[in-house]
């Protein structure tokens, strides 16, 4: 009798895992959902749109965009979190993501343990900018005025706890320089501002950024990101600038709802990397102040969310950071 169970208990596994196979084989048989909690326009919403029209071309099935926005990109972001994990419903998400995990760990938990990480598409460098009064043609003149001028140069953010704040208190930790943190309401009065020197620095976003550089009202000292910018490569890294290890660009990445079948995953994660290879993918990337990115697997976007996490809680550690 027992040995009778055994073998009734072997077969029904065999047959569940012959059954997830072929489901994971099927996928997709309708449209896949992909939410943006970010405004439509913007870098994540071009980069959804961009790179679902080539999934559409591999995986046979329509990649519809949905933006779902407001509380820093936590709305739209559970709402993925509390989907069926059928591989239907993905968020493209940021770094974002894990700042607010970082700031909140109470009640938010970080990428990577809130979902089945897929694969990351993109990276958005930001630039280091100063208004043309500020006395810095660079980095490191950039930190030797304000060691001259402790509390006289305050820094530009779209809102406590956005990237360009936690950019900003990272400059603030490794180069040990006095900055006095503004907050705005989003980046557009952000960068007015700093335009009509009523704050003097920002991380700005590079797309949103760059028309200001070329206009002249804005002065770029470096990227944020770990290599150059391939649209200005003249442009040194904060590293090469003078603030060594300093690396803080965005992600951009899919993740599906924990749970979601390793086989989906698997197969939403080649889409995700044939479609960023694309050269036509690469340039309209680029044109919206984004460098593509080399996915990897599942595994390695889970590593590298994991460490990214790491580093932005010794950030809101060490600079004492509270948030509401």
């Amino acid at each position: 009798m027992q040995m009778k169970r055994l073998i009734l208990t072997l077969a029904a596994a065999t047959l569940l895992g012959s059954g997830a196979a072929s489901g994971a084989d099927a996928y997709p048989t309708q449209p896949i959902r992909v939410i943006v909690p970010w405004p439509a326009g913007g870098l994540v919403d071009i980069l959804g749109r961009t790179v679902g029209e080539q999934m559409r071309a591999t995986l046979g099935q329509p990649v519809i965009v949905e933006n779902k926005t407001g509380a820093g990109g936590m709305i739209g972001a559970d709402a993925v979190a509390n989907a069926a994990p059928d591989g239907y419903t993905l968020a493209l998400t940021t770094t974002a993501l894990n700042m607010n995990a970082a700031l909140r760990p109470e009640t938010t938990p970080g990428a990577a343990a809130q979902f089945a990480p897929v694969a990351v598409a993109a990276f958005a460098p930001s630039i280091l900018t100063v208004n043309p009064a500020v006395p810095a043609a660079s980095v490191k003149e950039l930190i030797a005025y304000a060691e001259a001028n402790p509390g006289k140069l305050s820094y530009a953010s779209a809102g406590n706890g956005s990237p360009a704040h936690l950019q900003g208190e990272m400059l603030k930790a490794m180069a040990g320089v006095d900055l006095l943190h503004v907050p705005y309401k989003g980046a557009p009065p952000a960068i007015q501002d700093q335009i009509a020197g009523r704050v003097q620095v920002q991380f700005a976003n590079a797309a949103v950024a760059l028309p200001q550089i070329k206009a002249g009202k804005l002065r770029p000292l470096a990227v944020s990101s770990a290599r150059r910018w391939e649209t200005m490569p003249e442009l040194p890294t904060m590293d090469e600038a003078g603030v060594p290890g300093f690396e803080a660009s965005q992600w951009l990445g899919y993740l599906a709802p924990r749970g979601t079948p390793a086989g989906i995953v698997a197969k939403l994660n080649a889409a995700i990397a044939k479609a960023v290879a694309e050269p036509a993918v690469r340039a309209a990337l680029a044109r919206s102040g984004m460098d593509a990115a080399t996915p990897g697997d599942p595994a390695s976007f889970a590593r590298y969310l994991e460490s990214e996490l790491e580093k932005w809680q010794r950030v809101v550690k060490q600079a004492g950071i509270r948030v509401n």
